[in-house]
């Protein structure tokens, strides 16, 4: 064989390729089945006193399912689809969630280096994000008068603590060496955080940071069932308001499949940003 010759390439499609697919796709699979068959069956014991519709009742209803293969249709006002009202809440999310991070990243450095500074301020950020985002609600619109502004915050209000906390508790953490380099080489402040404090604290702000973006999603889902206007949250609110359980059961699982897609997503930035020996 010559050293030019090509490598064969791999074959995706392998026996034992195709085996290690089945084997983690068969468990949750099944598990769907035996879930969705307890289901009907719970609803058909009921007969006809039960409220909630059975997956073939859902299955074969028309509004069901519009809003499963239609997800971007605009009626006007909040008539609009799952995927819309996904849209408008990923952008509170965004929002409230970037204002977090920065903020939350930012003081956890200075709180980190200062020894003072988080033993004044570390029991009243524990204290803080104990806190339930709905109690900041009423706050918050007393305050800013707004509800779009006001849900935002209860976003940011909510995520920032672990961010925060995750980001002192890091800072607190690297080595003394480090410190004592930074001094021997007599570097600037901005040079010393750049280059000795935060690609130590990495790894505890993207923990921060996972965290935060599983807090924001569920913050949003609450207020906005509050505050209104166009929203999964106040689509949840107005379907239960009219009765439509079917949409709130079809809106739960957008809701869980979008949260599992933003810590996924968060994870995977993780990876590509956190170095090899730290993780």
């Amino acid at each position: 064989m010559t050293a030019n010759a090509a490598t064969p390439a791999k074959n995706p499609f392998k026996p034992d390729h195709v085996q290690n697919i089945l084997k983690n796709i068969t468990p949750p699979a099944i598990a769907l089945f035996v879930l969705l068959a307890l289901w009907e069956l719970f609803v058909r014991i009921q007969g006809e006193s039960a409220t909630l519709p059975s997956p073939l009742q859902m299955a074969s209803d028309p509004d069901i399912r519009k809003l499963i293969f239609n997800p971007f249709y605009d009626e006007g006002d909040i008539n609009k689809g799952l995927g819309l009202q996904l849209l408008a809440s990923l952008g509170r999310v965004a929002q409230g969630y970037f204002l977090s991070a920065v903020v939350g990243i930012a003081l956890g450095m200075v709180i980190g280096v200062s020894s003072l500074m988080y033993r004044a301020l570390d029991p009243i950020f524990q204290l803080l994000r104990t806190i339930p985002p709905l109690a900041w609600l009423p706050l918050s619109l007393a305050a800013i008068q707004k509800n779009e502004p006001a849900a935002i915050f209860v976003i940011f209000i909510t995520a920032v603590w672990p961010i925060l906390i995750n980001t002192a508790v890091g800072v607190r953490q690297i080595p003394q060496d480090y410190n004592n380099v930074a001094k021997v080489l007599k570097l600037s402040r901005f040079k010393y955080f750049t280059k000795i404090v935060f690609p130590a604290t990495v790894p505890y702000i993207f923990t921060g940071l996972r965290i935060g973006i599983g807090l924001s999603w569920l913050a949003i889902i609450a207020a906005e069932m509050l505050v209104g206007g166009v929203g999964i949250g106040f689509f949840i609110w107005d379907a239960y308001n009219s009765n439509k359980i079917g949409d709130i059961i079809i809106a739960l699982v957008y809701i869980g499949l979008v949260g599992l897609v933003l810590d996924r997503l968060v994870s995977f930035i993780a990876t590509l940003v956190v170095p090899a020996e730290q993780k």
